[in-house]
């Protein structure tokens, strides 16, 4: 470029003013500024300046990926918002180093904070040009930069760091002599190979040595460094994922590169020359998020969690950015074979095209630890995906928040009327219709009936023991128990097991047919609900994260483990026994019952055939299956709805959502231990022939 007297003027003032300020010592550490637009200041205002500028440099912590991970280990998940993986420098090949060095500061271990002799030569091109350009930065200074542009907090922050200015450049190299001054060459080149952008979304070079090459930072080749060196300078510009041909050219820049300066031989730099940039089938594609996670709706589940989480950070908005950013290590519940059982059930009694929706969840009894979790709609946008997720409750991320339950409700009837001293021989005449009009049933505030209530079977009645009515589900019976226990009782044993209006969060309504099923509720709540009984009246709250540790492999505090005994074990033993019966033949579920093993549930199906129900559970794990109508206004599921590609003729819980439970069960009940349940004491077994005690017998229909 040829210049004229002005601009050779210009630089001969600039050079000057350099030469001054480095033998004046006016400029710390043998530090030049080559910007012309100090040329024309006297040498005491320039020193002001520089003297006024920061002293030392902090760096924020590196943004670092974190990662969900399955109860066996794998991955389920990864979340970032840089995908960056940090290593130490002695875990980056070597090659890798001086290809770096070669091509941005070929003199970086021998000079300062400043590069002099690249920066005049730098200085010289950019003042004559009129406008301050590109060049002569040492890898302290780019390091300095990076720095400064991930510290910024918003897009003015950003801007502030890139922009174009003297002062910019005059505080990025004041930083520069700060960070020589505190950290040693090597520590510096680990700490820019960590914060560099790689291109197509990788930062740091383990994470760009896995994403291009499917390899790890101590095992770069040659042309692979290259490649990697070259693209710090355009990280877009030369990214090889779009356009081969430019990343080419800018890989084979650096290789010449190195071979003027003799890092590496002809023969050498002719092989890296000739080789591939990459293989476009090969780059490894890092999947940001629960959207792209093989167990979607879990995933989401699990973030929603963590945000709870008071030790991830004040706000939820500080916790998600942790999540991100902090290279933590999350553990889960998951077990990859259960959850595989559970889809393959899924898969076996549902199709993608199906009207109404299936979901499971299986929970492990005394742990509250959730094992899979798996619905018939696939996640996403499209036609027949959803972003619901149906097994959970609508607090949390998708949640959608539960469907009616029907008579697997009548299962805390029973454990609140044994906790009550009825036992299981208690009878009680159960027609087919019953009037309850004039019956007043006793809450936690008072009493409430219903003057239009005359419900009826749609099973068998008769003079019934409990045990009887829970194999047929007689509906007459469980009405007539629930109004001599309370509803007050059963609505406290139901809230001691983690039961609770789904959709609002409220405690169930205590209503006369509150024992047929009300509220809204979760297969994740009912499973673990009767995983309670399992446990023999241990309540374990929920748990899908099970540790949490920090990217210097801490420990960070989080909710473990949360069990508490909440009913007798003798009770949760007569549940058991009474439960046990619905899986006999005979029974509601007995067509559902399979090998030898102890196992307990009940079926549900709430009024219009809204929603089907099986829950059931054996010593080692409970799980709860919903066939439903999620579409708003629910429809009756015989009317137009289908599943697994066939018209619901007839919803029940033991013959639509009971298959969905039991090729669950049997595929993550396989390996494991039959355990055996406790038998109840005699006192809740009773006499089947003998009379009810006065003490259980009706109380009047009266006000109170």
């Amino acid at each position: 470029m040829r210049t004229g007297r002005g601009g050779r003027s210009k630089a001969r003032a600039l050079i000057m003013f350099i030469l001054v300020s480095v033998l004046s010592g006016a400029l710390a550490a043998g530090l030049a500024v080559p910007f012309a637009g100090f040329a024309g200041q006297g040498s005491e205002q320039v020193a002001e300046t520089v003297q006024s500028l920061p002293k030392e440099f902090e760096s924020d912590p590196l943004a670092v990926r974190s990662r969900i991970l399955a109860a066996d280990g794998s991955l389920l998940a990864t979340l970032y918002e840089q995908n960056r993986v940090p290593v130490r420098l002695s875990a980056i090949s070597p090659i890798m180093r001086k290809a770096i060095i070669a091509i941005e500061d070929s003199r970086f271990y021998e000079h300062g904070a400043l590069d002099l002799k690249g920066t005049l030569r730098a200085m010289v091109r950019n003042q004559t040009g009129g406008e301050v350009q590109q060049g002569g930065s040492s890898i302290t200074q780019q390091y300095v930069k990076m720095s400064l542009v991930e510290k910024a907090k918003n897009a003015a922050e950003r801007a502030k760091a890139t922009e174009v200015s003297y002062q910019r450049k005059l505080t990025e190299l004041r930083y520069a002599i700060a960070v020589e001054s505190q950290l040693s060459k090597d520590q510096i080149l680990e700490r820019y190979l960590n914060l560099a952008n790689f291109g197509d979304g990788t930062y740091g070079v383990q994470a760009a040595a896995q994403h291009y090459f499917r390899t790890t930072a101590d095992k770069l080749t040659l042309p692979q460094a290259a490649l990697l060196a070259g693209l710090v300078k355009n990280p877009t510009g030369y990214d090889p994922t779009n356009d081969l041909a430019r990343a080419k050219g800018r890989r084979d820049v650096v290789l010449r590169r190195m071979l003027e300066l003799g890092v590496i031989t002809p023969h050498q730099a002719n092989q890296a020359l000739r080789s591939p940039v990459i293989d476009p089938a090969k780059v490894e594609p890092v999947p940001n998020g629960c959207a792209n996670s093989r167990y979607p709706f879990y995933c989401d589940y699990v973030v929603s969690k963590l945000l709870e989480n008071p030790e991830l950070g004040k706000t939820v908005k500080d916790r998600d950015h942790y999540l991100k950013t902090g290279g933590l290590l999350i553990r889960t519940s998951i077990d990859p074979k259960i959850q595989a059982a559970a889809q393959a059930s899924i898969e076996r009694h549902t199709q993608r095209t199906d009207s109404a929706i299936a979901a499971i969840t299986i929970v492990e009894p005394g742990t509250g630890l959730v094992k899979a979790m798996v619905q018939s709609r696939k996640y996403g946008n499209g036609r027949f995906q959803t972003n619901y997720n149906y097994n959970v409750e609508k607090s949390y991320a998708g949640g959608y928040g539960g469907f009616q339950n029907g008579s697997t409700m009548k299962a805390f009837t029973v454990a609140a009327a044994l906790a009550k001293g009825i036992p299981m021989d208690y009878r009680i005449n159960s027609p087919q219709q019953i009037d309850m009009s004039k019956t007043r049933f006793q809450t936690c505030t008072g009493t409430t009936r219903d003057p239009t209530y005359r419900p009826r079977n749609s099973t068998r009645g008769g003079n019934l023991t409990m045990v009887e009515a829970a194999r047929y589900s007689t509906n007459t019976y469980f009405l007539q128990l629930s109004q001599r226990t309370g509803l007050c009782a059963i609505a406290k044993v139901a809230a001691k097991l983690g039961m609770y209006n789904g959709q609002t969060g409220k405690p169930l309504d205590e209503v006369i047919s509150m024992t047929l099923g009300v509220g809204y509720v979760t297969p994740l709540m009912l499973s673990n609900a009767y995983a309670t009984f399992a446990a023999r009246g241990k309540y374990c709250a929920p748990l899908v994260v099970t540790s949490v540790r920090d990217k210097a492999g801490r420990p960070v505090p989080g909710p473990g483990f949360n069990c508490r005994q909440v009913l007798p074990r003798q009770v949760a033993d007569g549940v058991n026994r009474v439960l046990s019966a619905v899986m006999m033949p005979g029974g509601t579920g007995g067509r559902l019952r399979f090998g030898t093993r102890d196992m307990a549930g009940k079926t549900g199906t709430i009024q219009e055939n809204k929603a089907v129900w099986y829950a059931g559970y054996t010593p080692n794990l409970a799980a709860a299956s919903v066939v439903a109508d999620a579409n708003l206004p629910y429809t009756n599921l015989m009317h137009r709805h289908t599943l697994n590609g066939r018209d619901i003729a007839d919803p029940t819980g033991s013959g639509t959502a009971g298959p969905l439970w039991q090729t669950a069960m049997q595929g993550a009940l396989s390996g494991l231990p039959a355990e055996r349940f406790v038998a109840p004491p005699k006192r809740l077994i009773g006499n089947p022939n003998a009379k009810p005690p006065a003490t259980t017998r009706p109380t009047p229909n009266r006000p109170r």
